[in-house]
């Protein structure tokens, strides 16, 4: 009698490129794509709290949402850098 438990396959070398789901977890693709967003949100970020820093004398409300425009734009490329790192990690210990 069989076991009614099965195990999920995953693919691995060329066999990854045969299904399009499996496409999407190519750790190259991952790692490029975390790179370039967390690189883009940096540079907003700089921008941003610099366009901030020497606009002073705007008024209360918009600097308020300039600096949390800033906060957040830090805190999206920290994710993403946090999310590359945990996946190169996987990537390597697979």
């Amino acid at each position: 009698m069989s076991s009614a438990t099965s195990t999920a396959h995953l693919p691995s070398g060329l066999s990854v490129l045969t299904t399009f789901p499996d496409v999407l977890f190519i750790p190259e693709f991952d790692a490029i794509y975390q790179g370039t967003a967390a690189l883009f949100y940096l540079s907003a970020a700089v921008l941003e709290a610099t366009s901030t820093y020497f606009a002073q004398a705007l008024q209360l409300i918009v600097y308020r949402e300039n600096i949390a425009a800033v906060v957040f734009a830090f805190l999206a490329t920290l994710m993403y850098v946090i999310h590359q790192v945990f996946s190169l990690r996987r990537w390597k210990s697979s």
